[in-house]
């Protein structure tokens, strides 16, 4: 995964927007669980602050032509540009989906900017 942190360590700002953006990625899945917590009624407006917040960072991130990418749920390839945590827990043949996002990829317009961190799981062939 360091060798992709490269891309934008050259420009400090760059790579601060990048370290924030995850942050603020990983900060909006605890918060989304938060939500589905509290009463109904104060649910939108809460939702809505962080739709906003999660905007601006988009914004930011589309700006310096970066864009966050998350790969819930699709077929596992080894290809991918991600380290599986869990990869050890599987066999060769087993076909595997990404279950969870730990870290997600990082894009840039030049490709791979920021390698993700996965959990997977097994599942039935397609």
């Amino acid at each position: 995964m360091e060798e992709a942190r490269g891309v934008a360590g050259d420009h400090p700002a760059k790579e601060a927007l990048i370290d924030v953006s995850i942050e603020a990625w990983r900060f909006a899945r605890v918060f989304g669980r938060l939500l589905g917590k509290l009463e109904v009624s104060e649910t939108p407006r809460y939702a809505n602050q962080s739709r906003y917040f999660l905007k601006k960072i988009d914004d930011g991130l589309n700006a310096c032509g970066l864009r966050i990418v998350t790969l819930e749920g699709q077929p596992y390839d080894p290809g991918m540009a991600v380290s599986a945590l869990n990869i050890a827990d599987f066999g060769p043949n087993d076909f595997l989906v990404v279950d969870q996002m730990v870290e997600p990829v990082v894009m840039g317009p030049d490709g791979l900017v920021r390698s993700g961190t996965v959990m997977l799981v097994k599942a039935g062939r397609p």
